[in-house]
């Protein structure tokens, strides 16, 4: 009888025990499933953040491009390049030349960067172009009536009165004008 008293005395123990090792695995089954989801959602919360980072600082990268660009564009807006353009005769004893004379200057606003540079054309050069088209040319006088071996533009500066330089303008046009304007 003793052994019967001492197995009714250990076997609730022994339920007992077993029970609160089974509710232990099955609580321990039930955490990992728990931090397995919150693990799930925390990488998906990462996903989502490293990728709105990386599209933010293209966006910043993109918007610092576009204003350097804009400011560029806006800065080199400012410069603009002056023109005029005048006829030069030179005569001397032995010789005359007419030329064509355009002077650029580069402006920041309204501050000259650069003096006036010329470019200069010889458009008709000899003291007497009859004689010059003589000498220069293989052909005889006969062969081609005189002046026609002239550029057609040298023909139209010769009705072209001499104009002095003008002040300075911002369109070629009407420096165009002032020169061919006056027939």
């Amino acid at each position: 009888m003793h052994l019967d008293a001492l197995l009714w005395l250990f076997l609730p123990v022994f339920v007992a025990g077993g029970s609160a090792l089974l509710s232990f695995y099955i609580m321990q089954a039930k955490l990992e499933v728990a931090i397995s989801k919150e693990r799930e959602s925390l990488a998906e919360a990462r996903a989502t953040i490293s990728s709105q980072k990386i599209t933010m600082e293209e966006r910043i990268r993109a918007t610092e491009e576009a204003v350097k660009r804009a400011a560029l564009d806006e800065f080199l807006k400012d410069f603009r390049v002056d023109e005029r353009s005048y006829v030069r005769e030179t005569k001397s004893l032995a010789s005359a030349k007419r030329s064509m004379v355009m002077q650029e200057r580069l402006f920041f606003r309204n501050i000259p960067l650069s003096n006036w540079v010329e470019h200069e054309m010889v458009v008709e050069e000899g003291s007497n172009l009859n004689r010059l088209q003589e000498q220069a040319s293989i052909f005889t006088a006969a062969a081609l009536p005189a002046g026609e071996g002239r550029l057609p533009i040298s023909k139209l500066l010769d009705d072209a009165t001499p104009v002095r330089p003008p002040a300075p303008r911002s369109n070629t046009l009407i420096a165009a004008h002032a020169v061919f304007g006056a027939q």
